[in-house]
């Protein structure tokens, strides 16, 4: 009993160091802690006894790099060239990318707003000192009961269909790795074709895509609907979140299908039956899931640019996905609805969209897009031989933490491989980072005279 009182005063302690520290910077602290990780990565999985053949160090700081922001871009074959030990740590770091990211923001959300909301009101504005060590290590246990119980429902799912297949032991292994892989999304296989063997499974694309969707909308989301259980109960963030992800997975299904039925590289190939389940599966994992059951390089150019805005709007926020975040998206649409109707503020079910939201959704976009063209100008700049759309999709693909790739990433400079981890960590960090920076308020004195901009 006193070592257990002991450990839980030392992790109270540390959580109250830590919330010390985000009082002064939250992004320095997040940007540190990821750094660290991918250092800690890189070293472990350089490690002889980490792969078949050994990995230099470019190809152990990328594959770490690509786990920690839960990425799933590659330049080795994860089923093939990692051992068992490899693959332990590559999902080690999934988990603390993935899954320790979520809880940081979920923590940060506490000590920026207060303590999340109970019953019906929305999250109160209360000063850092009114979170307790305890508050913050009770959500950090939601957090994770949350997320492993989803896991392993999600293995004992897929186990049905690949203990049969590979045996006990190497079919409950995979069945763990692609559950923990997909609900973090994360695009890590151990098939060297991701899932495209598995492609009109009745069981794994449903159970892959759920995990991935559920993953990516958002502790606070996922806490609201736990609490509330019916859509008009939910606070507003949830009701963008959910109604977003909806309209963009039914618009991209549909779409996907318009552009891909006829194409023999793709859903053409298939028995019509199949078509929709495979099309599915492909509209939803460019929200940074990043496993693919058709061959990228195949699609058409509609199809390839449409998965491009997908993997740039991302799922929810404080998830365990990337991208600007479906409720950026949304708030940025609602207020350009606002503006084209001559309304002051945007609005939605019934509930007026903060000011302050608004600012931070066009800070994110404007420098989410300018940090990703200076970034894909420069790919092209050093990559003349490749063609531009597809370093274009994989500078995409980094930023929003996807994973899919028309398999340029190997043949990438030293240079290029270095911008692409870039963009997986700024794409990872940069936009919670910004909204952490910009919740904090700060106040003047000084107000400057409005005047009137012409735009447009």
């Amino acid at each position: 009993m006193n070592r257990w009182a002991s450990n839980l005063y030392t992790r109270a302690a540390l959580l109250v160091g830590l919330r010390q520290l985000w009082r002064y910077n939250p992004p320095a602290v997040l940007a540190t802690r990821y750094l660290m990780l991918i250092a800690l990565g890189s070293l472990l999985l350089w490690l002889p006894v980490s792969s078949r053949d050994g990995l230099t160090a470019l190809q152990a700081l990328f594959t770490a790099c690509s786990a920690v922001t839960v990425t799933g871009l590659t330049v080795v074959d994860t089923g093939s060239e990692l051992t068992f030990f490899g693959q332990s740590v590559l999902l080690v770091l999934i988990h603390l990318g993935g899954l320790g990211l979520m809880t940081f923001a979920a923590l940060a959300v506490m000590l920026l707003s207060g303590r999340f909301n109970s019953g019906d009101q929305p999250l109160r504005r209360a000063p850092l000192e009114r979170v307790s060590a305890g508050d913050m290590l009770a959500v950090v246990r939601q957090v994770a009961v949350l997320a492993i119980s989803l896991e392993l429902v999600g293995t004992a799912l897929l186990a049905l269909v690949w203990v049969p297949e590979m045996g006990f032991w190497q079919g409950l292994w995979f069945s763990f790795f692609h559950a923990a892989a997909a609900f973090n999304n994360a695009g890590f296989s151990l098939w060297s074709d991701s899932l495209m063997q598995w492609v009109d499974h009745p069981l794994v694309t449903p159970v892959i895509s759920g995990l991935f969707i559920v993953g990516g909308l958002g502790f606070t989301v996922l806490v609201d609907l736990w609490r509330h259980r019916r859509f008009a109960s939910l606070n507003l963030h949830s009701k963008l979140t959910l109604s977003g992800t909806a309209i963009l997975a039914l618009g991209a299904w549909i779409l996907v299908m318009l552009f891909e039925w006829h194409n023999s590289g793709t859903l053409g190939g298939l028995d019509g039956a199949r078509r929709p389940l495979a099309a599915w599966f492909t509209a939803v994992t460019p929200r940074t899931a990043g496993f693919n059951n058709l061959d990228t390089a195949a699609l058409t150019m509609p199809t390839t640019l449409l998965l491009m805005l997908l993997m740039f709007v991302g799922a929810g926020s404080n998830s365990t996905a990337s991208g600007i975040k479906v409720s950026t998206f949304m708030v940025v649409l609602l207020a350009t609805r606002a503006c084209l109707r001559d309304r002051p503020q945007p609005s939605a079910f019934h509930r007026r969209v903060a000011s302050a939201a608004v600012f931070r959704a066009f800070s994110v976009v404007v420098l989410s897009l300018l940090m990703l063209s200076l970034a894909n100008l420069l790919l092209v700049v050093l990559h003349p031989q490749l063609q531009p759309v597809d370093l274009l999709f994989e500078g995409f693909s980094a930023f929003g933490t996807v994973g899919l790739s028309r398999g340029v990433t190997t043949e990438l400079s030293a240079a290029g491989q270095g911008i692409v981890m870039m963009l997986m960590f700024v794409g990872r960090i940069g936009p919670l980072a910004l909204a952490f920076a910009l919740a904090r308020p700060r106040r003047t004195r000084l107000r400057y005279v409005e005047d009137e901009v012409q735009v447009g």
